[in-house]
């Protein structure tokens, strides 16, 4: 293996040659290996396979010198300082979540504005739902994740209670790892109980009574537990008092029939236990448990994987059922538990033309529809009988509607991409609702605009896509543009408001999300468009959105960036590989971009419904190597600005996906833009990442994005001017 370049030589290199941002860098001289592999008699190299190993020392080395090249950059970038200070500014009012009922208290999330996590708080319970978080002075603490560890990286992941209230249940992260820590509570005295469970993966709480709960998790692997293949979920029962060690098997772990995810709930009542097993990110089986009868066993629902359903209510021995069966738009319908086959439904609300996606709370069903990925809210009892149509504040996307059954008050949140999230609370019965909480947040929103536009794609597919900037932009090709996209595991962009985005169309730029195939917001037909060897549509579709918002003058290809995290990072990943020449800069995060290998990695192997994989078949082999960013890369081209991000704790879509596209890309890269990779220590996917390190990430990608687009200096110099006075 080649040595590494001294780290001192790195900085001696790039202080001379970074002052302008077309200087090629000296990138850290990333050693090279023999790894072959072969698919179908076909051999394809593996160089940097090395770098998969997290834990090795040359990897650990490795990141060194990547991170001291690239921070080396950014901290040459001018504004770079004064993006972080105006980041922080706008980031800094109070957020609060909706309020909710648990025991004897009103439990609610709020943040003081920088907290790098939110607090849970509580108030004994008045009997006027919602008066905490309005009026929080006489609210306790209940729990801090602040206090969970020094540098803020330990984040609250879960929070359950038993239905009476008086003991809890939360998880934690560490390192913002998907492995997690349960620890139970008394609520009343908030005293720990117990030991700590540990070793617990994509699972939640779901309490039985007050004797234990259900939860899920994985043997450990061998190797290592951030990178190393899981695929035997199980679902364990843990009666309160007794050591981990004796926790019941209750689902999973049958050698002949693996699941890579099984989820469980009880109802309400307490009546019944539903256990949901996949073995992809899509369809799975459904199997329910009379809890009342002692030795009961589990009754299949469904049991195939050919569709999306889960129970939303249940009113005795009735289910009310959501699903894509036969209705690619989803419906809800309804079953006895006795005899709950698919050949037993009856509707209760029929697939329309549009998604569904149904809450229930104070009696009735919330039936939210996406129209052109937009929000409409209609409300029906429980007969099926239609109430009303809940007219929304404004054009945008709407969330919560659900609560016990007893609530007459629910809660809803709505939000566009230039309207800052706010609550309203809402009467069941009368329909009527008002404020309940607004954000004072250094933004207004009638300085900007909002639009939809609907363009087409290479098929004529026609797809939407949302368009925000400030008022009074002119459409002169000059305008610095982030297209941001994801295209896949049914997963819907609806329209909402983000503080980073606000400070980037402060400063003239405009951001642009197209609702691509891959997503869910025209339902399964519209994600099955986007997989497998249909998934070149995804990335047609993301280029078709660039060369719109280029023929309509908001941008150029100088002017254009293109963002996406995760599966969006491969569409990142295989956008800049097919057409470098359409964008400016690149800004994969977190992504998928080894796609012969990604299925190798923790829980991978559930991703095959939105990809294949290499071992399917020649076809599929071929066809996601004809795509996969990683191995498309073409020696001598000159690829776009490039600041790959990634995290050393991400185990979800591990670092080596990133690593090695950031080696190969430095590697075969001609031209004199900066290619380069920033990697977080102690952070994970994402999720439960402290704001101080999210709004270091946010400086750093923007200060980048108009650094290489040859912004000399911020458009908004009100903002300059007040960081330096």
């Amino acid at each position: 293996m080649k040595t590494l370049l001294p780290l001192c030589g790195l900085l001696i290199v790039l202080s001379a040659c970074q002052n302008e941002k077309s200087m090629p860098l000296n990138y850290p001289q990333t050693a090279k290996v023999d790894t072959v592999d072969v698919y179908f008699d076909t051999e394809v190299p593996d160089p940097y396979r090395w770098l998969e190993d997290d834990r090795s020392a040359e990897t650990e080395e490795w990141v060194k010198q990547q991170n001291a090249v690239t921070f080396g950059y950014l901290d040459n970038i001018p504004y770079r300082e004064a993006l972080k200070n105006r980041l922080e500014k706008l980031w800094n009012y109070e957020k609060i979540g909706t309020p909710y009922r648990e025991g004897d208290y009103t439990y609610f999330y709020k943040n003081d504005g920088l907290q790098d996590q939110y607090v849970v708080y509580r108030r004994k319970d008045t009997g006027e739902q919602g008066d905490a978080a309005n009026d929080s002075g006489d609210a306790e603490v209940f729990l801090d994740p602040n206090t969970f560890s020094e540098d803020g990286t330990t984040s609250l992941a879960g929070l359950s209670f038993t239905k009476d209230g008086s003991l809890a249940a939360y998880s934690i992260s560490e390192a913002g790892s998907d492995w997690r820590k349960v620890i139970v509570m008394d609520a009343a005295s908030k005293e720990i109980v117990e030991d700590t469970l540990v070793d617990i993966k994509f699972s939640g709480v779901s309490w039985r009574g007050n004797e234990g709960f259900y939860y899920s998790s994985y043997d450990k692997p061998e190797g290592s537990e951030l990178s190393a293949k899981t695929d035997q979920h199980k679902v364990y029962f843990h009666t309160l008092g007794q050591p981990q060690s004796q926790d019941e098997l209750i689902f999973g772990g049958t050698p002949e029939e693996k699941h890579r995810y099984i989820g469980a709930q009880v109802t309400e009542d307490q009546r019944y236990l539903l256990v949901s097993a996949r073995n992809t990110t899509a369809g799975g089986k459904l199997f329910i448990k009379d809890l009342q009868t002692e030795g009961s066993p589990f009754v299949p629902i469904l049991d195939h994987e050919d569709s999306r359903t889960y129970l939303i209510e249940n009113v005795g021995s009735k289910l009310y059922l959501v699903t894509d069966l036969d209705a690619p738009n989803k419906r809800i319908v309804t079953v006895d538990a006795s005899n709950p086959g698919p050949e037993n439904w009856e509707d209760f609300l029929p697939e329309t033309e549009h998604v569904l996606s149904p809450s229930t709370g104070g009696g009735y069903f919330f039936a939210e529809y996406m129209v052109d990925a937009i929000s409409k809210i209609m409300q029906y009892d429980y007969d099926g009988n239609f109430i009303r149509e809940v007219e929304l504040p404004g054009v945008g996307s709407a969330g919560g509607f659900s609560g016990r059954m007893e609530e007459k008050d629910l809660y809803f949140s709505f939000t566009n991409s230039n309207t800052p999230g706010s609550y309203y609370k809402f009467n069941v019965d009368s329909g009527e609702y008002s404020q309940y909480w607004k954000p004072d947040i250094d933004f207004n929103p009638d300085d900007y605009t909002s639009e939809q536009v609907f363009y087409t794609s290479k098929d004529g597919t026609r797809v939407p896509m949302i368009i925000t900037h400030k008022k009074g932009v002119e459409r002169n090709g000059k305008n610095p543009t982030i297209l941001y996209g994801y295209g896949g595991f049914n997963i819907s962009l609806t329209p909402g408001f983000s503080t980073a985005n606000a400070v980037w169309m402060e400063q003239g730029g405009i951001y642009a999300v197209p609702n691509i195939r891959g997503g869910g917001e025209y339902g399964k037909a519209w994600h099955d468009a986007g997989t497998q060897m249909q998934k070149q549509n995804v990335f047609d579709d993301f280029i078709a959105a660039a060369e719109y918002l280029i023929a309509e003058g908001y941008t150029s290809s100088e002017y254009l960036a293109i963002r996406g995290g995760s599966n969006g990072g491969l569409l990142v990943g295989a956008v800049m590989t097919q057409r470098p020449d359409l964008m400016q800069v690149a800004l994969p995060a977190v992504g998928v971009l080894d796609m012969l290998r990604y299925h190798t990695f923790t829980a991978g192997a559930g991703w095959s419904y939105d990809y294949g994989t290499s071992e399917d078949s020649p076809e599929m082999f071929e066809y996601l190597k004809g795509y996969s960013p990683l191995h498309n890369l073409k020696e001598g081209t000159e690829y776009p600005a490039t600041l790959v991000t990634t995290a050393d704790h991400d185990d979800r879509v591990v670092p080596a996906h990133s690593f090695k596209f950031a080696a190969s890309l430095q590697e075969k890269h001609s031209g004199s833009d900066p290619v380069i990779i920033r990697i977080e220590t102690n952070a994970g996917h994402g999720a439960g990442t402290p704001i101080s390190k999210t709004i270091e990430q946010y400086a750093d990608i923007y200060g980048f994005t108009l650094f290489n687009m040859g912004v000399k200096e911020l458009p908004n110099q009100a903002v300059l001017k007040e960081f330096k006075e």
